[in-house]
């Protein structure tokens, strides 16, 4: 039998009302943020003070998740299903919290405490969960999270990024990026070239054919690279030198069977055209793309609205970013949201500036309420989580 209408409406308000009088907190947590800027896997401050206020509000507390010691987990509850909001708190070189990320943290702490507050006296067998997550903008602590299994007794995840406009989140790029050294043989270029091995030249034939490869792939394919060491005087044949690709693609599957292994080979090739040899390495982790979760999108869409915010459609040909969201995405069902602050570009100044404006610090109350109502839609209406981990049980099989 379903529960009473009244009794749902009860809930949503008591959710609304809590989260509206976290205010304070989610100005204080922008703030202090904002002031002490940190970047990727040094955040000690703000998983600290995070930690703390969590720890206040009655959350059982574990830190030093997947080897990072400002990555944490904040649990209310034992039981299932276990919903979890997810916090970034790494700032930008030179900018500070030029991509919201202050915000962000607030919002998952505003979202998390609402829910044990309002929620665990009538749901006693849901766990609500905040993750301090490090590090997006460099290493992505959700990559390392998700390979150390943190999100796998998660039931479903949310996660709302400040920006230019309100949105549904959708998907994100793949990306792996590669760097590769080259082996060569020094020797004066002047007096006895004949008896180097330039491994310049052979990063150069490199750096062309992969340049190239943009004529045998599919559309959705990118490839950029820099030289990061190409020698070390004019006039000695350069025995070491080495470029970096960052390698992107729609699909995950299609960047790591395909793209990659054009990319090494073409590699491979001008090494040996030119007598070298060369290594590879990944530099940074494999960014999945964000798998997309209808069932969830249409929860936050009816969110928005109920809210009274507008959902504009995204505008034609955005996107080639990447986040590590993509891997908890793949995972257990997620939604990345975005909600309008300002005006102001992604990673700039007058972003960082932003979030300390009286309309960011509404707005985001605003995205904490889509979170912890869409959450609380999925506990009140178990068969849309249950068609959530359908798709994506079907697209980790690759259907």
């Amino acid at each position: 039998m379903s529960e009473p209408q009244g009794a749902q409406g009860r809930r949503r308000q008591s959710l609304l009302s809590s989260i509206d009088a976290s205010r304070p907190l989610v100005e204080e947590i922008a703030r202090t943020l904002y002031d002490r800027p940190e970047l990727g896997l040094a955040e000690h401050f703000a998983s600290a003070r995070l930690k703390e206020v969590l720890s206040a509000h009655g959350f059982a507390v574990q830190d030093n998740l997947a080897g990072m010691p400002t990555a944490f987990e904040a649990r209310a509850g034992k039981g299932r299903p276990a919903l979890a909001f997810m916090a970034e708190y790494d700032a930008l070189p030179a900018i500070g919290h030029g991509c919201g990320h202050n915000l962000i943290a607030a919002c998952a702490v505003s979202a998390g405490i609402a829910c044990k507050q309002a929620l665990s006296d009538e749901l006693p067998d849901t766990s609500w969960v905040v993750f301090g997550t490090p590090a997006e903008e460099t290493v992505g602590g959700k990559v390392a999270m998700a390979e150390a299994g943190v999100f796998n007794d998660i039931d479903a995840a949310f996660i709302a990024h400040p920006g230019q406009r309100n949105s549904l989140g959708g998907t994100s790029w793949s990306s792996h990026p590669i760097e590769m050294t080259f082996h060569g043989r020094a020797s004066h270029a002047g007096g006895n070239p004949q008896e180097g091995i330039n491994a310049l030249d052979a990063l150069v034939t490199a750096y062309m054919s992969i340049r190239s490869l943009r004529n045998h792939l599919r559309e959705d394919a990118r490839i950029a690279g820099i030289i990061t060491h190409g020698g070390d005087a004019q006039n000695i044949v350069p025995d070491r030198t080495v470029v970096r690709f960052t390698v992107r693609a729609r699909d995950w599957r299609y960047l790591e069977t395909v793209v990659l292994p054009k990319v090494r080979q073409c590699a491979l090739g001008a090494a040996q055209a030119h007598g070298a040899t060369v290594e590879f390495r990944h530099h940074e982790p494999l960014f999945k793309e964000t798998l997309e979760h209808p069932v969830l999108k249409q929860l936050a869409a009816a969110n928005f609205a109920s809210l009274g915010e507008e959902v504009p459609p995204l505008p034609e040909g955005s996107g080639g970013g990447t986040t590590d969201v993509g891997s908890v995405a793949w995972v257990t069902p997620c939604v990345q949201i975005g909600f309008k602050i300002a005006g102001a570009r992604g990673h700039s100044r007058e972003m960082a500036d932003a979030t300390l404006t009286r309309l960011a610090i509404d707005k985001t109350l605003m995205a904490a309420k889509v979170l912890a109502l869409s959450a609380l839609d999925l506990v009140e209406r178990p068969e849309l989580l249950a068609e959530a981990k359908k798709h994506l049980h079907v697209a980790q099989k690759g259907m």
